[in-house]
């Protein structure tokens, strides 16, 4: 049958299951606008900004495991995507940006309104098109959204003029694509396996450090079982927190510079790291020469670009995580490490970073130790970039599967309020919490439009310092506490949730704090806390820049208060 390009595009949007868009509307989309009021089967939600619209799809396919769509006009509105873009592909979440261009006569004529967004995005995307032709729309789509979730995920990008949209074609969509140069590994090389097999059960001080790559492949039962049948101790890095249950005897938390001292300590001391979807960042190995100095080193990752790029790897197993994982435990015998975990508990004893010390103060550890509890740890948390985000890393016990959302890679503040707005759309029944600072919330608090429009019911906790409060902290202990453009000055959110006819409270004294928390959840809808907080709190551990991580500076010594996070089954 013969229909228009428009048409063809929402055809292709329902084929691949894709029928929730996050987007904004412009001149050379109005084809496709249009076109729109013929496919009630897709939703459309219209953001306040083309970056929302980017993070928004991103935190939907963290939450649902399914591809996000987003959707921007030719020139600024293309451009605005870029962000969002480049976050994605640094986390590898599976998405696909469409965008408007001009009259394919005016391409390369400076008209306006016209960018080539093609060649802008070509670093930060797995691949990206030009359709100049309606009849390639369908195959171009197909492609599209396979190579976004296969292999190791990441975004797509796919610009259609605008004379495309309203061109007619024959449909038929395609039940494969044509990619015949690209077939990414799946299962693991069984000889390298066996390998990883023979230096697990010989091991004495094993650790097994879990990525983002294990929530992505879904292999956290399979994750669980090695780490229950030989007893290795279980560390993440950001991104892979939630991918094993921090209630479970064998977590020993997030490494990294921000990470538990004893995670640290343990990777300083282990003989053998098994590096499970991870790319060994340079926030998780602080000074590469001193990284894991007696350790041998397996890495099980789907991407063969990452083994060995930073790090030197014994054992490299390129395939998808879940399937290799479910190979190894077949081949690998049961260990015990009593002596070594025994240390391990000896350190995180004399390293306690998860005590909340005693003050009538709002703290920061405090407020994300209530919210964890009155959650009971059953809440999707989305955080932005700076102190916020490692307090919210910290002090929550994530005891489920992507139950934090935050942006690792490229660490973009902002994130927070679209990623969350995506992740409540995704999972309308599940909690969703924004944890946000007040620098990176202004960046993109417009988004409370859309929540509003999209009765979307996430509960947001500003963090408010009055300060950019990750840089003031650099500035604090290395730049003599000159505090450059840090001072921030903040607007009555109060009033600006309200504007937007959201309920929210200021929360001033400590003992308001659970309550407060307590009232948003049981408010329906949306809900917006203040909470001011102590101005000069850091975050503790930390490993300073271009220290190895055993050289943990940690909070000084005061009065604590105990803060259980662990049960053992």
């Amino acid at each position: 049958m013969k229909l228009t390009g428009a048409q063809i595009v929402c055809e292709s949007l329902l084929k691949e299951g894709a029928d929730i868009i996050f987007g904004y509307p412009g001149g050379v989309l109005l084809p496709l606008y249009d076109t729109f009021t013929q496919y009630p089967a897709l939703r459309h939600i219209l953001t306040r900004h083309e970056q929302g619209a980017a993070h928004a799809a991103d935190g939907f396919a963290r939450v649902t495991g399914k591809v996000g769509v987003c959707l921007a006009t030719s020139g600024p509105g293309a451009t605005n995507l870029i962000t969002g873009i480049a976050n994605a592909y640094m986390d590898s979440i599976p998405m696909v940006a469409i965008t408007g261009q001009v009259t394919r006569n005016l391409i390369g004529k400076d008209a306006f309104q016209e960018i080539d967004i093609t060649g802008i995005t070509l670093p930060i995307t797995k691949q990206n098109y030009l359709v100049t032709k309606a009849s390639s729309l369908a195959d171009t789509i197909k492609e599209a959204f396979y190579l976004a979730r296969t292999g190791r995920p990441g975004p797509v990008l796919i610009d259609i003029p605008k004379d495309v949209f309203i061109e007619q074609a024959e449909f038929e969509y395609p039940d494969e694509p044509d990619l015949p140069g690209y077939k990414p590994v799946i299962k693991g090389n069984l000889m390298q396996i066996q390998k990883a097999a023979r230096l697990i059960e010989t091991a004495e001080k094993p650790v097994i450090i879990a990525g983002h790559g294990v929530n992505i492949s879904g292999a956290n039962e399979e994750l669980k079982t090695l780490a229950e049948n030989c007893q290795l101790p279980v560390i993440t890095t950001l991104l892979g927190v939630s991918s094993f249950p921090e209630d479970h005897v064998l977590s020993y938390g997030m490494l990294g510079m921000h990470g538990m001292a004893y995670a640290n300590m343990a990777v300083a001391a282990t003989d053998l790291i098994i590096a499970i979807g991870m790319r060994f960042d340079d926030r998780v190995t602080g000074k590469l020469s001193s990284f894991a100095p007696h350790a041998s080193v397996i890495h099980i990752d789907i991407d063969p670009a990452e083994i060995g790029k930073n790090v030197r790897v014994d054992v490299p197993i390129v395939g998808d995580v879940k399937n290799v994982l479910k190979s190894l435990n077949k081949q690998v015998e049961c260990v015990q490490h009593p002596d070594w975990l025994r240390q391990l508990e000896n350190w995180r004893r004399e390293h306690p970073p998860l005590s909340i010390r005693h003050t009538d103060l709002i703290l920061p550890q405090y407020i994300v130790q209530q919210i964890s509890e009155a959650t009971r740890g059953n809440a999707i948390v989305v955080t932005g970039v700076g102190q916020h985000q490692m307090w919210a890393a910290q002090h929550y016990t994530y005891i489920r599967p992507n139950s934090l959302v935050t942006s690792g890679g490229l660490g973009t503040m902002g994130f927070d309020l679209p990623a969350a707005l995506g992740a409540k759309v995704g999972c309308p029944d599940e909690t969703v919490w924004c944890i946000a600072g007040d620098g990176g919330f202004q960046m993109n608090m417009q988004e409370l439009g859309t929540v509003v429009q999209e009765k979307a019911a996430v509960k947001i906790a500003v963090f408010n310092n009055g300060y950019l409060g990750m840089v003031r902290q650099w500035q604090d202990l290395f730049y003599n506490k000159n505090y450059v453009a840090t001072p921030l000055g903040c607007p009555d959110f109060i009033k600006i949730a309200e504007a937007y006819g959201i309920p929210a409270l200021n929360v001033k004294r400590k003992e308001d704090v659970r309550p407060a928390i307590e009232q948003a959840m049981s408010t329906e809808g949306p809900f917006l806390l203040n909470f001011v907080i102590e101005p000069e709190e850091n975050v503790y551990p930390m490993v300073p820049p271009g220290a190895a991580l055993h050289e943990v500076l940690e909070e000084p010594k005061k009065e604590v208060s105990a803060c259980p996070r662990r049960s053992i089954p």
